[in-house]
Order: structure tokens, then C-alpha cells, then sequence
């Protein structure tokens, strides 16, 4: 896999079909804010999507992933991430965030960064944050 639009949109899909278009538009914007951000997360989409231990979806033992590297566009939320993706790559997918880079599930032991820190906002059963963009400005 290469097209980061693709990439995108099975990491969206993966990591929250189960919260549905609103919890996979704030994957994407996660990535997209990652993106807009280069650091040691990656420097585009696709290398954001693709670190390793950032998006569970793709870690070997998670069984996301098969089912992520599996769905093909007659699945109605997969054909909704490809949109949101095709957006987010274009600057033009808002940001429900609140400018967030990093997330967890809260049905999930709170992990160690998150220790100390105030969600930005919680959308359905995610916590996001802004860790490494503080002190970029946002």
C-alpha cells in the first residue's frame, strides 16, 4: 500500500468504524494534524499512518489489521473514510479535535502520556489529546 488517501481511510476504518463517521473523522484528523507536523510520527499521511506502535489497527497482532488490509469500497463506511481522507489530504475536512494529535480508547488502561493531561475532547469512546503539538503553537 502506498496511496496515502488509501492508507488513510483503512486507518480511519480500523481504528473507529465502530464509532462510526464522526470517530473516523477524528482519526483523520489526528493523521492530518501529525502530517501538518512532521516529527519523529512521520512527515505525510501514509508515514504517519504506517509508524510503528501508532495506530493499533496496523500492528501485527492486532486483528484489525487483516479486516483494514481486507474491506473494499462496498462497505459503506470505508467508501465514507475514502471521502473524508480525499478531504483531509486536501487541507478540507474540519477538524472536530480541537486540533488533537494523538488519541486512545477509553475502554483501554489510560496510557502513561496520557497521564496528567486534559482531553481535548472525547468522541464517543475516545479520548484525544494534544501532546507533541504544544509547542508548535496550537
Amino acid at each position: 500500500m502506498t496511496d496515502p488517501i488509501d492508507i488513510a481511510a483503512r486507518t480511519a476504518w480500523g481504528e473507529a468504524r465502530g464509532e462510526g463517521t464522526t470517530g473516523m473523522q477524528a482519526v483523520l484528523n489526528v493523521i492530518r494534524n501529525r502530517a501538518d507536523h512532521p516529527g519523529w510520527w512521520g512527515h505525510d499521511m501514509a508515514s504517519v499512518c504506517q509508524c510503528e506502535n501508532q495506530f493499533s489497527c496496523w500492528d501485527a497482532e492486532d486483528p484489525n489489521g487483516p479486516k483494514a488490509r481486507a474491506v473494499t469500497d462496498e462497505d459503506p463506511l470505508f467508501r465514507y473514510a475514502l471521502s473524508m481522507a480525499n478531504k483531509a489530504q486536501a487541507h478540507q475536512l474540519p477538524d472536530v479535535t480541537r486540533g488533537s494529535d494523538s488519541y486512545y480508547a477509553t475502554t483501554s488502561a489510560r496510557p502513561r502520556w496520557a497521564s496528567g493531561r486534559t482531553p481535548q475532547i472525547i468522541i464517543g469512546h475516545h479520548a484525544f489529546y494534544r501532546v507533541g503539538l504544544i509547542g508548535n503553537g496550537l
